[in-house]
């Protein structure tokens, strides 16, 4: 059956079914031709399609700049016609049905410039153990997007610094690697040998960010240290916990990273996830263009 076929069929189904607006099965279509197209492009039809493919779909979407709630609408659009199809035995699986929606009306996560980000790492006294210590944890937080639970657990053995790229063990256990950058590298070269000693004195621990009284950091305590180099710095934002982290994926994008790759960096299970920082990057583009062009 021809591509089109399949959604008319599906529309008259769904009009049958639930007296839908004319406005209402036009969006429908809209949406599923869009799909159909991109699919086509790829030698595939709407019967071949399978989860991976409609995740590239929707993160080429991103791309091109569509918003959380007409990301949202096309995935309800999808989900439905799929849930048809595998009523009627067309398909055996629906290739929709474990895809997350996007958060719609989320607000932006708080970040960063790139210059507020140098004004905070330059705070620390490096010449002071723990200032190394908390210098040379803000610098592998802005180059590698770690959530703070996961700074803060790190164990030597997590770190390869041949290979510059920690083993992240996330959330469910999900295992990925993650770039150090030479910057953060370079801090971490510097700081074990000295900083770390010095902080351990003669006890022993496997974690690479231990502190004076026991082998571990909270995620609190980092974050009441974060809160207080940015007051240093001159920061009045409402930061987050995971301000670097925001910071991290705006700065990629901004820089033109890959949004697919940025989510695997992050480790993000799903794209929609990721999406947001799109919108914090333009958010930020607008601003500029605003602040600078003589008719902003």
């Amino acid at each position: 059956m021809p591509e089109i076929d399949v959604i008319e069929t599906f529309l008259d189904a769904l009009w049958m079914e639930r007296g839908l607006a004319q406005n209402t099965l036009t969006a429908y279509r809209t949406d599923l031709s869009g799909l159909s197209r991109w699919l086509a492009e790829r030698g595939l039809g709407l019967l071949q399609a399978r989860r991976q493919h409609l995740m590239d779909f929707i993160a080429w979407r991103v791309q091109k700049g569509a918003l959380p709630r007409s990301t949202a609408r096309q995935l309800s659009s999808i989900r439905r016609l799929y849930r048809y199809l595998v009523r009627e035995q067309r398909i055996n699986e629906d290739p929709s049905a474990r895809i997350e929606m996007p958060s719609i009306g989320r607000p932006l996560p708080k970040s960063l410039t790139e210059g507020e980000v140098e004004a905070l790492l330059s705070v620390p006294d490096i010449d002071d153990p723990l200032g190394m210590r908390d210098r040379t944890m803000l610098e592998v937080l802005y180059a590698t997007g770690l959530r703070v639970s996961e700074l803060v657990q790190l164990t030597m053995g997590q770190l390869n610094p041949r290979q510059g790229v920690l083993l992240i063990r996330g959330k469910g256990e999900r295992q990925r690697l993650v770039p150090v950058g030479e910057e953060a590298l370079e801090w971490l070269r510097r700081y074990m040998p000295s900083a770390r000693r010095e902080i351990l004195r003669r006890r022993t621990t496997d974690r690479l960010f231990p502190t004076r009284r026991s082998d571990f950091m909270t995620r609190q305590a980092f974050w009441h240290i974060i809160k207080r180099y940015a007051r240093r710095a001159g920061i009045r934002k409402d930061l987050s916990p995971h301000t670097l982290r925001h910071a991290f994926a705006t700065h990629m994008l901004n820089h033109g990273a890959d949004l697919r790759v940025v989510q695997m960096l992050l480790g993000h299970s799903d794209l929609s996830t990721t999406q947001i920082y799109t919108h914090v990057a333009r958010e930020r583009l607008k601003e500029l263009h605003a602040a600078h062009h003589p008719r902003g």
